[in-house]
């Protein structure tokens, strides 16, 4: 499985790159605290996997990176994805690097 950190996910953001960001966090986690991400929580992915894009660098998060890590491999494993990142360390790493004033639970 592929990972990025959030230093590099601040990069891609910074220089505009086009790619997609998927938070699998449960909508009253997501509505916390998110990072503009599109919010296809994980029980929902396989059904939702229609919203992933194939063309398209996908970096899917979540709070610690688990959940997220769970949705790149289902995702792999059933749609035979290849442009899935999981981000390390999820929303708490973007908080800790970047944003200490972000919500978090």
């Amino acid at each position: 499985m592929k990972e990025i950190s959030v230093q590099e996910l601040k990069e891609k953001i910074d220089n505009k790159e086009d790619f997609q960001l998927i938070d699998v966090r449960e909508t009253f986690e997501y509505e916390v605290s998110n990072l503009d991400g599109e919010n296809i929580p994980l029980g929902g992915i396989l059904i939702e996997a229609d919203k992933v894009s194939k063309d398209k660098p996908v970096i899917i998060q979540c709070r610690s990176g688990k959940r997220s890590a769970a949705a790149v491999m289902q995702l792999e494993a059933q749609y035979g994805y290849e442009n899935l990142y999981n981000l390390k360390g999820g929303i708490l790493a973007w908080q800790e690097a970047f944003d200490p004033n972000m919500p978090v639970y």
